[in-house]
């Protein structure tokens, strides 16, 4: 497709951003200029060449000027297709116009500033869309700048190749209907003010990964805008290598674990599943316990601390492991001259605070999406129902309640075994529970960590006695599980008959 050179172009702006650079462009190119309004008084300053646009049409703005650009002398300039119709615009007299530039009243700024909904309503652009979207379709033979920031794309590539390539109009016509999809459905969504109904967002930018999950696949990380805290979208990256798109879902499932918790916790997370927590006294004990459930595992993970990194700690997990990503809310000076030593370590600041601009979680699923609220229901001591002979005791009770925190965050089937708040053993991602709770204890096993003793927390109901049956035999002595099986009373039973005290949450944790 050949260069088009523009000889008139119209302009429309509310924002005046690099507008004097553009028009002095222009007017060196004789373009001739139309405008309206305020950007007209705008250009008059700066040049005498410009046009009104009821001087254009003969028709004068009304309605306070909502009504101007709405003329066949506008809309046919744009449109006509420069190969067929210009025979039509020589009988009407018209002109035609080759050049666009129009940015649409700030409506999304309006609503965001506290506005009354009659002026929300009046910053509803209509005759900015309908020139845009008139350029927009004819980019075959019109250019349509809808961003500020592209005016000095256009100068150079005006003077680069003497005119503006098709390849170039295209990807502008592509940015209005971008820029045209966003901006309704802000109106819509607006008018349905904000209810509890799904609704687009703003990105402040798109970071391209090197790749997907696998090699073959291509990734983006996008970021909310407008966010106040630092979150894994958006961490403050102190060191190390760019994050992957699985370094990214590790780290988020690391990040979302620990800060479940409220004493100094870590969390090891491999392949999206906790394989290390504990939550006591200080980050250095907490380290070290997480580490202990599962080292082999632990190779390569992602570690999470809801405190500041002490030298101490970051030594230690120097000495110990390679890790890939290391999270925390801060760092002591010396614990990133330690983490220095591995240069390839990424080490990201996030807050403890967390923003939630998005309203659950989405799946894609085969000619659509699932839509769900986030999983954020947290049961208390109070809730629970203790449905066996044996009630739990208190130390019991807070492993109980460690080992349900800790099995929300794996995936299911789930099956966490616990004590003294550290976990001794973590089954994930299996079809059979009862199998879930075999690699549980293999994984004690493996460590040398003791069963006997420790709580056992199960994301759903048991639907066998075998389950429980199993947990004894390793020296299970308390369970924390949703209930609702139609063999619960078997499940109970089963417990009763193995001195397990047994407590019910009536909500489950599934995560697939």
């Amino acid at each position: 497709m050949s260069l088009i050179k523009p000889k008139r172009a119209l302009i429309s702006v509310s924002n005046k951003k690099n507008l004097k650079e553009l028009v002095n462009f222009l007017v060196n190119q004789n373009v001739k200029i139309i405008s309206t309004g305020g950007t007209y008084q705008a250009i008059k300053k700066l040049t005498n060449d410009v046009q009104e646009v009821s001087k254009f049409t003969g028709f004068e703005e009304m309605m306070d000027g909502r009504v101007k650009t709405l003329h066949p002398k506008i809309h046919a300039g744009i449109l006509a297709k420069r190969d067929s119709d210009l025979n039509i615009l020589k009988k009407k007299g018209y002109k035609e116009i080759d050049l666009v530039i129009v940015n649409l009243y700030p409506f999304k700024e309006t609503i965001a500033s506290n506005c009354t909904f009659e002026e929300a309503i009046e910053k509803i652009d209509i005759g900015g869309p309908a020139m845009i979207r008139s350029a927009a379709k004819n980019f075959k033979d019109v250019v349509v700048i809808s961003d500020p920031n592209d005016y000095s794309r256009l100068v150079e590539e005006w003077k680069n190749q003497d005119g503006i390539s098709y390849e170039f109009r295209k990807e502008l016509s592509q940015k209005v209907f971008q820029l045209m999809a966003d901006y309704n459905l802000s109106i819509s969504n607006y008018m349905k003010e904000i209810s509890v109904n799904y609704h687009q967002y703003d990105f402040e930018k798109s970071v391209s990964l090197r790749y997907g999950e696998n090699p073959h696949q291509s990734a983006n990380l996008l970021t909310f805008s407008n966010l106040e805290h630092k979150n894994i979208a958006n961490a403050e990256m102190l060191q190390g290598k760019e994050l992957s798109y699985n370094n990214i879902v590790d780290a988020d499932a690391a990040w979302e674990c620990v800060r479940a918790f409220n004493k100094p916790a870590c969390v090891i997370v491999k392949h999206a599943n906790p394989c290390g927590v504990a939550e006591t006294n200080s980050v250095y004990e907490a380290y070290d316990l997480a580490f202990k459930t599962d080292p082999t595992s632990a190779f390569g993970g992602i570690i999470a601390l809801n405190r500041t990194l002490d030298t101490k700690t970051a030594t230690e997990i120097n000495t110990r492991q390679f890790t890939e990503v290391v999270i925390a809310t801060d760092y002591e000076k010396d614990a990133l001259v330690e983490l220095n030593k591995k240069k390839n370590i990424r080490v990201l600041k996030v807050d403890l605070e967390q923003d939630d601009p998005y309203p659950g979680f989405i799946k894609k699923v085969s000619g659509g999406i699932l839509i769900q609220n986030d999983d954020t229901y947290a049961v208390s001591k109070e809730e629970l129902k203790c449905v066996t002979k044996r009630e739990p005791t208190p130390d019991e009770l807070n492993d109980l309640m460690f080992a349900w925190r800790v099995a929300k965050f794996v995936k299911s089937n789930a099956i966490v075994y616990a004590k003294n708040k550290q976990t001794i053993g973590i089954g994930a991602g299996q079809m059979s529970r009862a199998i879930s709770a075999d690699i549980a204890n293999l994984k004690a096993k493996e460590e040398g960590l003791e069963v006997k003793g420790s709580a056992m927390a199960s994301d759903a109901f048991f639907p066998f006695r075998d389950g429980i049956d199993k947990a004894a035999s390793s020296g299970i002595t308390s369970i924390i599980q949703p209930g609702g099986s139609i063999r619960d009373e078997e499940v109970i039973a089963a417990a009763d008959e193995n001195d397990i005290a047994m407590v019910f949450t009536a909500t489950r944790h599934f995560r697939h």
